[in-house]
């Protein structure tokens, strides 16, 4: 009985870090060593995000970690500490960070050019690896003090945590790899890091946050009824500071500036959602069928870049046209592809605006039919999982969901039967 309890609990605990849909996405930190110092060593830090379609958004990332020893940071490149620590005994030249756990952030566009490194200072935003590869890593380089010199001396970092922006995200330890190869810009000669050492994270959204972030609402052309998302699906926390669509507070000035804690400015709704993602069921043709995604932004303090939308649905297998977002298949088991991620052409709607007239995008898209699993009864027509930023949403009950009426059912009913009896007329 012990030993099926320890099994049981292993099971929950290493499933919260566990994407069904991404299973293999990650924030992979890897310290290349450059160059030794006389007391200690120079290293280049990348952050590889290799999630499909979770991107770190504005405020952006923060990385911490505890020195093994007595390190400082004498100075970096591409990133700063948020604070400076106790440098008091240093005379002369004065580390740029002497804390036992630094915290470092990206610095921001537009710093001076000495300032820069590669794939640096974009205020922490990290983009999806599924939605663009080359804006999924973020570096900067850092040099050590009072540290190893050689590979047998350094001692490597232990601790890490990683915000992105806020939590969520739990790191491993820090494991030795085989060096680094890097390619000189001729491509004619290779030259490697002299130590490197890589470090996990995952990300929770049970880890990030007790409520879903986002909703599901669904319609039909069949069916009057709109399900919309369920009563505080996202909790009613917010309840008593949200802000009604009509009030007069939403002229005052400096109201969408976001807050330092990121606390949200929601639109008082029933579901008390800072997203809601609408699917309708919009056309149904012989070969084809219409279905129109919009996603709603209801804070007033938060718009959303680089957004992505990752659906689950059985007919994404083949997806004939989506008119107004850009569209990938996410296929994480090979054989089965029923998940497509959904996210904004580039500077025309990939910036979800704030609450308000501009906080929504949209686009339908066009599916052919498989005559042998095509149907709309049972709620077929409507996603199995929704994903916003990463996020899963909550979707309605099932036996909420629109459904056909029996009219339409029985003229279902009616033509099968018809066919069938002049199949019979014509054998006879």
């Amino acid at each position: 009985m012990r030993l099926f309890l320890c099994f049981f609990f292993m099971i929950i605990f290493s499933a919260t870090a566990y994407d069904p849909l991404d299973p293999s996405g990650n924030v992979t930190i890897k310290w290349d060593i450059m160059s030794w110092t006389a007391d200690g060593y120079v290293a280049t830090v990348t952050m590889n995000n290799f999630q499909v379609y979770r991107h770190i958004q504005n405020p952006g990332w923060t990385l911490g970690w505890t020195w093994a020893k007595k390190e400082v940071i004498w100075s970096m490149v591409g990133a700063q500490t948020t604070e400076q620590g106790d440098c008091s005994k240093f005379k002369g030249n004065v580390p740029h960070c002497c804390k036992k756990t630094p915290t470092v952030v990206d610095l921001l566009p537009g710093v001076p050019y000495n300032q820069q490194f590669s794939n640096c200072c974009k205020g922490g935003v990290i983009g999806a690896w599924g939605q663009d590869p080359s804006a999924a890593v973020s570096q900067f380089q850092v040099s050590a003090g009072l540290a190893g010199t050689t590979n047998k001396t350094v001692k490597l970092p232990k601790n890490f945590t990683l915000l992105g922006p806020g939590p969520g995200y739990t790191c491993g330890p820090a494991k030795i790899v085989p060096s680094t190869v890097f390619l000189t810009t001729d491509k004619r000669r290779k030259t490697q890091a002299l130590m490197t050492w890589n470090v996990t994270c995952t990300y929770s959204q049970f880890l990030a946050r007790k409520h879903p972030s986002c909703c599901v609402s669904f319609s039909s052309f069949y069916n009057d009824t709109i399900t919309p998302c369920p009563s505080c699906a996202c909790g009613c926390e917010n309840k008593k500071s949200c802000v009604k669509a009509d009030s007069k507070i939403l002229t005052m000035k400096g109201l969408n500036t976001p807050k330092k804690d990121n606390t949200p400015l929601l639109q008082c709704t029933h579901h008390m959602c800072p997203v809601r993602v609408h699917w309708h069921v919009k056309t149904n043709y012989k070969d084809y069928w219409r279905v129109k995604i919009a996603i709603t932004n209801f804070n007033y303090r938060m718009n959303h870049t680089l957004w992505t939308l990752a659906v689950q649905h059985p007919n994404l297998n083949n997806v004939t046209q989506v008119f107004s977002f850009d569209y990938k298949p996410v296929s994480p088991y090979g054989s089965i592809n029923d998940t497509g991620m959904f996210f904004g052409t580039k500077f025309y709607n990939d910036l979800l605006m704030e609450a308000g007239p501009s906080g929504n995008v949209q686009s339908e898209v066009l599916l052919q039919k498989d005559q042998k699993t095509f149907t709309f009864k049972q709620g077929w027509a409507f996603p199995r999982k929704v994903y916003f930023n990463g996020d899963e949403c909550m979707l309605p009950p099932p036996d909420s969901y629109p459904f056909l009426p029996n009219s339409a059912q029985g003229s279902f009913a009616s033509l099968s039967l018809t066919i069938l009896l002049l199949l019979f007329i014509t054998i006879w």
